[in-house]
């Protein structure tokens, strides 16, 4: 019986050690009182208390912590009540502070984000509280700061997580965008409207251009080809008669051989100048030796009408 008690009491000793250590893990810390005071703060690693008069008052978290606080109920410059929740990311710096500072800190944050939050909209109008979130966010996170330093916590980021204007204010909102998003629609068809015409009437002047070069360039080819054909004519006919003047010259070369005078020369010369003419409208000048003898060959033939008429009719 007495080594049961004994065995029982060596039980309970090795259970009051065991109580006694403790181990602080990664990135917390322990608040530890003694009699009702604060004796320590133990951070990471293997800790032990005295049995009965020491105790761990709060096991804090130094980790980053983030806190979504519902929507609160904020009135604007001008007067236009809206709803806007916020996300509060904060960070225990001093266990002690935390544990002594504040009763139920998360609850005090909460309150002081939401009067902070009236403060900064109430000087703000409708228009710069949604346009101006980031100004919004910077000014709660300093005044947050500065007002939970004396709790052992920094407030590293606001946001405003939500902003909730009236029903009245959505639909004029959703109205005006829409009536935005129509007139850049006008002016975008507007402007592709523009330049499909200005690009119709570049083409059309391209084209006009182009004709117009073309009609050159095949104005300059007829020209031509008639210029050519001209020459090719005045050739053909100065050919024709180099060759007639050639065989007239022959002739008169062969009755010259065979012993024919000057008259009968001059004659066929001048049948020559007729056949040249052909029958066209051929100004030929004869010279004066040529019109002398046609002369003569006149009064000759006159002559001889005016015998023979004697010689028909004697008296």
């Amino acid at each position: 019986m007495g080594w049961l008690i004994l065995i029982v009491l060596l039980l309970i000793v090795l259970i009051l050690l065991l109580s006694c250590v403790k181990i602080v893990p990664q990135a917390t810390a322990m608040v530890v009182e003694r009699l009702g005071g604060y004796r320590a703060t133990w951070s990471v690693g293997l800790h032990v208390k005295a049995p009965f008069i020491d105790r761990v008052a709060k096991k804090v978290i130094l980790k980053e912590q983030v806190v979504d606080f519902a929507p609160q109920p904020v009135i604007t410059k001008d007067n236009v009540t809206m709803r806007i929740d916020t996300v509060v990311f904060f960070q225990i710096t001093d266990p002690k502070l935390f544990a002594y500072g504040v009763e139920n800190p998360i609850m005090a944050i909460e309150n002081l984000t939401a009067t902070t939050l009236r403060n900064i909209i109430g000087d703000l109008e409708l228009d710069q509280t949604l346009t101006s979130r980031e100004t919004i966010n910077t000014k709660m996170r300093a005044s947050l700061d500065i007002a939970t330093d004396p709790w052992g916590i920094k407030v590293n980021r606001v946001e405003l997580k939500n902003i909730i204007p009236p029903a009245a204010i959505q639909d004029a909102m959703e109205k005006q965008m829409k009536a935005e998003r129509e007139r850049r629609e006008a002016i975008l068809r507007a402007e592709g409207e523009k330049k499909s015409t200005v690009l119709v009437a570049e083409g059309k002047k391209e084209s006009a251009i182009l004709d117009a070069e073309a009609e050159k360039t095949a104005a300059i080819l007829r020209a031509e080809a008639q210029k050519e054909k001209m020459i090719r004519e005045a050739e053909g006919q100065a050919e024709a008669i180099l060759k007639v003047q050639k065989a007239n010259a022959d002739g008169l070369r062969f009755l010259k051989d065979a012993g024919a005078d000057e008259t009968v020369l001059a004659l066929k010369s001048f049948e020559a100048l007729t056949k040249v003419a052909d029958g066209k409208a051929t100004k030929i000048i004869i010279p004066s030796e040529l019109q002398n003898v046609a002369g003569t060959l006149t009064a000759l033939a006159e002559t001889v009408k005016t015998e023979k008429k004697e010689t028909a009719d004697p008296v």
